[in-house]
């Protein structure tokens, strides 16, 4: 699965994958495997490629803040729909495309219906994880390209979004 975090103003894409023992953690020349263990106390125990270190962790919203080696970390998760309206410079508020491969689970508007940021439009699944497309922004739903049970690669165009009149 992939992820994008900020640290700072630089961003990190990783791809994550169930390992034998947790994760994998794919990296440009290979992949290492990960794992995260909580502890009764509150702290975890993070392990990369065999090296283990002692981390505070909590989570507020989509920052993550980390305490590791006596320096604490912010990083700031990114939704896949959020990058790819990024990428699209708004273009994607109107354009609502599946963050990743799957298939329809629900279909909560109709065409010609008006929506409210942050609304439920779509519930899709993939590999057995359920996610819900919300609105961007106010708008009208101009039009539903898939059907519930239908399935669709990563990018398709799930709804169309128009101002309201």
């Amino acid at each position: 699965m992939h992820h994008a975090f900020k640290l700072g103003e630089a961003e990190y894409n990783l791809e994550l994958s169930r390992g034998a023992g947790g994760y994998r953690l794919h990296v440009t020349d290979g992949s290492v495997p990960v794992n995260l263990r909580a502890e009764d106390d509150g702290h975890a125990i993070l392990t990369v490629d065999g090296r283990s270190e002692r981390v505070l962790i909590a989570v507020r919203g989509d920052d993550v803040f980390v305490h590791l080696g006596g320096t604490a970390y912010q990083l700031r998760y990114e939704h896949p729909l959020q990058r790819l309206a990024a990428q699209s410079h708004g273009a994607a508020e109107d354009q609502i495309r599946a963050p990743m491969p799957g298939s329809l689970v629900a279909v909560h508007v109709k065409v010609g219906q008006a929506v409210a940021r942050g609304e439920t439009l779509l519930v899709m699944e993939s590999m057995k994880m359920e996610t819900t497309i919300a609105a961007p922004r106010d708008g009208v739903v101009e039009a539903v390209h898939f059907e519930k049970g239908q399935t669709f690669d990563r990018d398709a165009l799930l709804l169309s979004l128009a101002q309201q009149a």
